[in-house]
């Protein structure tokens, strides 16, 4: 089975690896829209690639250098995300302390590693690439703020580093509960979700977009216009969506990734929840949620449960989605500031 598996996922790697060939896309395209994706931040700042092991580095944007006596912000984007998608939140945040927002391994403008079949060592490989940046910059200690995927990866650094960690900030958090069972849902998996699940299991999740070719653009602003709404206060044009879709067709390297760590319709395999009560009780935890996100809330009681002795606080702002970072800027950045204030 194990080699079935891996020959599937070798065989998905090498037809979406030839796809961004015929994508009008490439690395100086993608460097070009988050220069226009960074052009509204007003704070100076600073871009450079963190080497780490295996001749990988991390494209990273360092704000507030100069605070360096407070603990830093580290911000962790998403699946499919970058660091463009925090530009209506860096100018806010950066004001009292550092912040960091850097594109993780296999993503953005990072490295496109290869990572492993295995789903545990694939989770390490995440864990061990921000520890190699965190040491490599010479940062003591971090307070981690994650969204989706990134909060995930947050959760298990901090299991695994704790002592580099100062406050975890789970934003929308992907990965933390067990997939249900059947009997647990309240409504049955569709038919035929489940056979498109099975007719596109070899795939990564995003190929679809590579298969689009020229079309792929398109196809981004067809099927995400909400994006463009988001980021309206600060882009009157197409800057997002081009990110967006520049950020996503290249050698989908993150992407196998986090395919290798999920099970059908898109859970984790590891789920979080059943570890993250050994995270450190004198590490605290916050929990935020979009009050309109389809993202299961009740993962943050579980936490609060599971660790009576240690602050856990939930946080759901009104009016948010998934991207609550984008929905409502001002209501999350401030909530974010006040987290912050307890921190030094």
């Amino acid at each position: 089975m194990a080699e079935v598996a891996a020959s599937a996922q070798l065989g998905s790697w090498w037809i979406t690896s030839w796809l961004p060939s015929w994508c009008p896309t490439s690395r100086c395209k993608l460097e070009e829209v988050e220069e226009r994706m960074l052009q509204p931040i007003k704070s100076k700042f600073s871009k450079q690639f963190v080497h780490i092991s295996n001749d990988n580095k991390l494209w990273t944007l360092v704000f507030g250098a100069s605070a360096e006596h407070r603990t830093p912000l580290v911000l962790l984007h998403g699946f499919g995300g970058g660091v463009g998608l925090w530009a209506l939140n860096l100018d806010a945040l950066s004001h009292q302390r550092p912040v960091y927002a850097f594109d993780l391994l296999g993503f953005g403008q990072s490295s496109r590693a290869c990572f492993s079949t295995d789903a545990e060592e694939t989770e390490m490989q995440f864990v061990e690439s921000v520890e190699e940046w965190r040491s490599a910059l010479g940062l003591e200690s971090m307070v981690l703020l994650g969204h989706n995927f990134g909060a995930y990866l947050a959760a298990a650094y901090s299991l695994k580093y704790p002592s580099r960690v100062k406050h975890v900030i789970l934003v929308e958090p992907w990965g933390l509960p067990e997939r249900p069972t059947p009997g647990d849902q309240d409504r049955p998996i569709p038919v035929w979700i489940k056979a498109l699940g099975a007719l596109l299991s070899p795939f990564n999740p995003l190929a679809g977009l590579r298969l689009a070719g020229p079309l792929g653009p398109v196809l981004v602003q067809t099927l995400r216009p909400d994006f463009k709404k988001k980021f309206a206060a600060i882009y009157n044009d197409n800057t997002v969506m081009e990110y967006i879709y520049h950020l996503n067709v290249q050698s989908p390297s993150g992407e196998t990734a986090f395919k290798t760590m999920t099970i059908p319709y898109g859970w984790a395999k590891r789920p979080m929840l059943r570890r993250v009560g050994l995270i450190p009780a004198d590490i605290p935890i916050t929990v935020i949620y979009g009050s309109r996100s389809s993202i299961d809330g009740h993962s943050g009681n579980s936490i609060k449960e599971m660790r009576p002795d240690s602050c856990v606080e939930i946080i759901t702002i009104r009016g948010a989605g998934h991207y609550v970072y984008a929905d409502q800027p001002d209501d999350f950045n401030h909530r974010v500031l006040h987290i912050l204030n307890s921190v030094r």
